[in-house]
């Protein structure tokens, strides 16, 4: 059996702004290292071989407060820009309520929510798991099939990817499913990455 922990960065000065992020390089809030923290701490006695987390600061940052708290500095870390957040495109650091004012609550909604429709200049939540999934399959899965522990500290979206493939979910599931930022989410697989159990920590 091994163990796949899966973090969103902790709160972003975006998020706390309601813009959308994607690939910008936005810190963390005090509440987002507040979050990291809780999360490290929620996963004290866990033991990780390997850490995975996109290129982007604020998930990195959750990564490092989370190697802190479990005492686990020495973890060997990747970081590589296939686990970014969905890129938004012409969206990017746009107010999310200004945005429907702009385009229409339908159209954005439409953006927002729909698996395989991009925003203007951007990526859809398919084009987003077309390189976090084969990343995955590449690089973590194979240690996953080894027995070992991995932590993995992304975004919304690209962990979605994940879940979705980890699951098994529909395109419609995946859209209803939310993974709040700073709060772990445990999987334990068994042969195949068969999941045996996933639950929020």
């Amino acid at each position: 059996m091994s163990v796949l922990v899966l973090v969103r960065h902790g709160q972003s000065k975006w998020n706390l702004e309601n813009r959308f992020t994607g690939w910008v390089d936005v810190d963390l809030t005090e509440k987002g290292e507040d979050e990291a923290r809780s999360a490290g701490h929620r996963l004290i006695g866990m033991h990780f071989d390997q850490a995975f987390c996109s290129v982007l600061s604020r998930a990195r940052r959750t990564l490092d407060f989370i190697l802190a708290e479990i005492v686990q500095s020495d973890c060997p870390i990747t970081c590589d820009a296939a686990l970014n957040e969905r890129m938004y495109g012409d969206l990017q650091g746009l107010n999310k309520d200004e945005t429907v004012e702009r385009f229409g609550a339908e159209q954005v909604h439409q953006w927002r929510r729909s698996y395989d429709i991009s925003p203007p200049g951007g990526e859809s939540l398919q084009d987003t798991a077309e390189r976090v999934i084969p990343y995955f399959e590449a690089y973590i899965a194979p240690l996953l099939r080894d027995g070992r522990n991995v932590l993995v500290v992304a975004h919304g979206n690209s962990l979605r990817a994940l879940v979705m493939a980890l699951e098994g979910l529909s395109p419609e599931q995946i859209l209803q499913f939310e993974l709040p930022t700073g709060t772990p989410r445990v999987y334990r697989l068994g042969e195949n990455l068969s999941v045996l159990s996933a639950e929020m920590i």
